[in-house]
């Protein structure tokens, strides 16, 4: 045992013993050693081997290739100009319309409204739910055999192709990842909204400000935590779209987004690791912005 003394008194410091390091070496080092085979090992090579030709089989076979993966991408692959621009509408839906639907609904709920517990549960559900097991459900609901067709009277000879149609099959696939979207964020919010003081808003309402105007001065500013998660998870939900996708299109190029992109270039193109570029691309474009955003509302912490 060890001893220090504290204020004129000796305390006494116990010191760890050879089984104690053990144990501690065992819950600490198994993990570690885990996520840095399976997390960060990976994203290194992913990184490195993006800069390379290889079919993946012999590491004799990895030929430097530069750049050469990424400009390929960027200047002679259409399919990545059409999924950015998909990946961009999945922003913008995210961003104006989910994500303000579920801070509305968490509020709203938050109010206490008549059969707010109803709405709680009900939107709560897809939450649980992954994307792949969401694509699942809508793909048998809105396929050409499947349950809404049925519902409207037709067959599979004049049924309405949700999946098919380019005009709008972008719009019905974010209206289901939506589904799940907002149940999250109002989950997120509603947590947050719980944790404001009441007084807060007893004291806006005896200044004589509107609902609007306590929301927007005195709620919202309190809720700064939980506006950096919402933002981050908007940004990541919507780069990292793929399982609903692959449900519901398979390998093909229904709907090319960059996701999809890393997949089909990582498992059907053994000539370039042009799937290994597309996914840094698709990480620099996921941690970029959250990057950013970080840092300004830390500066604006330390002003």
């Amino acid at each position: 045992m060890a001893s220090t003394a504290v204020g004129g008194k000796t305390r006494r410091r116990r010191a760890f013993s050879k089984k104690d390091r053990v144990t501690l070496g065992v819950f600490v080092g198994i993990p570690t050693f885990l996520h840095v085979a399976l997390v960060w090992f990976p994203a290194v090579a992913t990184i490195g081997l993006s800069f390379t030709y290889w079919t993946g089989i012999r590491f004799s076979d990895i030929k430097w290739a530069g750049i050469a993966n990424y400009t390929n991408i960027i200047f002679d692959t259409p399919a990545f100009r059409i999924a950015l621009k998909n990946n961009t509408i999945w922003l913008l839906w995210f961003a104006l319309i989910a994500t303000p639907l579920g801070i509305l609904l968490a509020y709203q709920i938050d109010r206490q409204i008549r059969g707010h517990k109803f709405y709680q549960s009900a939107y709560y559900m897809p939450v649980i739910l992954s994307l792949a097991v969401i694509g699942i459900i809508w793909n048998f609901m809105l396929r050409p055999d499947g349950f809404v067709n049925g519902l409207i009277g037709r067959d599979i000879t004049n049924a309405v192709s949700f999946f098919g149609d380019d005009r709008w099959n972008l719009y019905v696939i974010l209206t289901i990842a939506s589904w799940r979207h907002i149940g999250y964020i109002m989950l997120l919010y509603l947590a947050g909204l719980k944790a404001i003081d009441p007084s807060l808003r007893e004291a806006a309402s005896i200044d004589g400000a509107t609902e609007w105007q306590t929301f927007k001065r005195v709620i919202f500013p309190s809720m700064k935590p939980v506006n950096i998660i919402v933002v981050v998870i908007t940004i990541i939900e919507t780069l990292r779209a793929f399982d609903i996708i692959y449900i519901i299109y398979g390998t093909s190029a229904g709907m090319p987004i960059l996701g999809v992109l890393v997949f089909q270039n990582i498992a059907g193109e053994g000539a370039s690791m042009k799937g290994a570029a597309y996914a840094v691309i698709l990480f620099v474009l996921s941690i970029g912005p959250i990057l950013a955003y970080l840092r300004q509302q830390f500066k604006e912490d330390v002003k």
